[in-house]
């Protein structure tokens, strides 16, 4: 699955944190493509009506397969008091 997700990073096909509205599927795919999360949504759904039945598979699919989007995040040490000599 690894590799799975490696290819997707490479593709910059990733569900962001930012403008998730369930899983981050459309977002992602919105992203990917250049446009806004809401078109994408509707063209999405758009598509997905029809083909019927398509819907139950895909979104959950897509949903397993498009890895998190990766943030840096800097984790919090705690500051050590340094001894000074007078």
């Amino acid at each position: 699955m690894e590799t799975v997700h490696g290819t997707m990073r490479q593709h910059d096909l990733v569900r962001p944190e930012q403008g998730r509205v369930l899983g981050g599927v459309c977002a992602g795919l919105g992203r990917r493509f250049g446009i806004d999360p809401w078109p994408a949504r509707l063209l999405f759904g758009l598509v997905l009506l029809a083909i019927p039945g398509t819907q139950i598979l895909i979104y959950p699919i897509l949903w397993i397969i498009m890895p998190a989007e990766v943030t840096a995040k800097v984790a919090e040490q705690p500051v050590e008091p340094t001894l000074t000599s007078v």
